[in-house]
């Protein structure tokens, strides 16, 4: 008996824990990506890079990302979606200026994609499905998933090194959290 209300009370306490995160998430600095598959909450990052976050909380608000298709899936690396042709080419029509942090690239990061050149971040950006130190430093983190990946987890992989995906999953839709707490 005296284990169970022990195991009883520690149960409880952390679902109050959790409410009181979730509480103390900011709402418009949290997006909602939702998939097939359920919803992804993603906290954005304005301290690392506030041009990004900026730039995705315009696109996201106009339903930019809305039926766009994650192109590039690489199984134990990442899923990265954004492109509007679902070519891997395709963007915004804006690049930003590169932000870069000493923020570590681990499972649930979210990083914008770029071209060659430092400063072509544009629409395009991924979610780490594991850690990827190689990454550290060279390319902008503006995200970090605080629920779902197991649905980021579920989204079909790519087929060789190109990660390429022949039947690929797409974003059903993306949300500012403070916006659908308005409505």
């Amino acid at each position: 008996m005296k284990r169970t209300v022990t195991t009883v009370l520690a149960s409880l306490l952390l679902s109050l824990l959790l409410a009181a995160a979730a509480l103390a998430a900011d709402p418009e600095n949290t997006l909602y990506l939702d998939l097939e598959y359920g919803r992804v909450t993603i906290e954005l990052r304005p301290d690392l890079a506030p041009a990004h976050v900026a730039r995705i909380k315009e696109l996201v608000r106009t339903g930019f990302y809305d039926g766009i298709v994650f192109h590039r899936v690489i199984e134990g690396f990442m899923a990265q979606t954004g492109d509007p042709t679902g070519t891997g080419t395709g963007g915004s029509g804006k690049n930003l200026r590169a932000e870069f942090s000493l923020q570590p690239f681990v499972r649930g990061t979210v990083g914008m994609a770029r071209a060659q050149s430092e400063h072509s971040g544009d629409s395009q950006f991924f979610i780490c499905l594991a850690p990827a130190p190689f990454l550290n430093g060279q390319y902008t983190v503006w995200g970090q998933v605080t629920s779902g990946m197991e649905y980021v987890d579920k989204i079909r992989k790519g087929q060789g090194a190109s990660g390429m995906v022949q039947s690929p999953d797409k974003i059903v839709r993306m949300q500012v959290a403070a916006d659908v707490a308005a409505k």
